[in-house]
């Protein structure tokens, strides 16, 4: 066995230290971007030619003429040659001997595919960009009903496109609900919050959930305390409450607990009349009684009918009249009587005038 050397010993430890603090291997600086890909990394250019063509629909055939020029010009610049087939209905981008960015060719297939979705070109150039990707995410095969779909759609953009502009400004993405896809254009959190709420729409879940979870994520971002705990407790959680329109049935029949042994054996006749000990008893005896419990059945059964008869027989309860309460007022006026008093006096006086 051959002995390991201390510079290599030593290497395996530093490795274990830092295997054991993961924060230090995961720990990316603020602010920090990725150095970006020039002319001068790939002098040399690729060896291997590649391309892609998608088709376009024939509506969109008269503003791809008109933008193609500066298509060709952007990528014409990366190394790449971009083609417009109209008769066909195809767009085909093919990377070239003067290409130095290999991943170059994929942001021109994406490029080509977000045109032909209906995205303006303005935003469909973004893509060319090294923090920018895209989505195009399909939903006409999520729900079979059309009108249903056509609902559920609409709900995505809003009123007036308002819900839409809610999300672009909280993902900082660009998306366009085409037909049946939505092209979504921006950084890579971004798209992956899209996609969530996209999908959940179409699965009956409404938008305005997800826009506000994601309000209140992004306040939260803002303080530097909360970064490293969990934001369960302050997100939302909430419950679907969709009855169904099912006519439920009176008496609901629930399912039993398995058990993997069989029920009880049930006890035949003959086994409760030994418990019983009528099993012993001669036939006479057993007639008797019977007769006897026949007739105890008949007591009962009667005496609830008298009882019957003699409440039809009862008076009804009689109502007590509540007497009413007069109004007392021990606060009398003595002055205001005697003047009522000398009033009346007069009125006799001229009456037994007048007579």
């Amino acid at each position: 066995m051959e002995e390991e050397s201390p510079v290599q010993d030593t290497k395996s430890r530093k490795w274990n230290k830092k295997q054991k603090d993961g924060e230090d291997l995961l720990e990316v600086p603020e602010g920090w971007k990725e150095p970006t890909f020039s002319k001068a990394d790939n002098p040399h250019g690729l060896l291997a030619e590649s391309s892609f063509a998608t088709l376009f629909p024939k509506y969109r055939e008269k503003y791809l003429r008109e933008c193609w020029p500066l298509v060709k010009n952007v990528l014409g610049d990366q190394g790449i040659k971009a083609e417009l087939d109209a008769a066909e209905g195809s767009m085909t981008v093919s990377s070239t001997r003067k290409t130095w960015d290999p991943y170059m060719i994929i942001r021109a297939r994406d490029l080509i595919k977000l045109l032909a979705r209906s995205v303006p070109y303005e935003q469909a150039v973004r893509i060319l960009e090294d923090d920018v990707a895209c989505d195009i995410i399909k939903i006409g095969a999520l729900l079979r009903n059309k009108e249903r779909f056509v609902k559920r759609r609409q709900r995505l953009i809003g009123p007036n496109g308002s819900t839409l502009k809610a999300i672009e400004l909280l993902t900082s993405c660009y998306v366009l609900v085409q037909g049946n896809t939505v092209a979504a254009i921006g950084p890579f959190k971004g798209l992956s919050d899209v996609r969530k709420i996209v999908e959940d729409t179409m699965k009956n879940i409404h938008p305005i959930y997800n826009i506000k979870t994601l309000m209140i994520k992004k306040e939260l971002a803002k303080d530097p305390t909360l970064r490293t705990e969990s934001w369960d407790r302050f997100l939302p959680k909430f419950k679907s409450k969709n009855i169904s329109k099912r006519k439920q049935p009176k008496k609901k029949k629930f399912k039993k607990d398995y058990t993997p042994f069989p029920p009880p054996q049930p006890e035949s006749k003959v086994d409760k009349e030994l418990a019983t000990g009528e099993y012993f008893l001669k036939a006479s005896q057993k007639k008797s009684r019977i007769q006897l419990e026949k007739k105890e059945k008949q007591k009962e059964v009667t005496e609830k009918r008298k009882k019957k008869r003699e409440e039809s027989f009862k008076p009804p309860a009689e109502l007590t009249p509540v007497p009413k309460k007069q109004k007392t007022n021990d606060n009398v006026d003595v002055e205001a009587l005697k003047k009522k008093i000398k009033k009346a006096k007069r009125r006799m006086g001229e009456q037994s005038t007048t007579t």
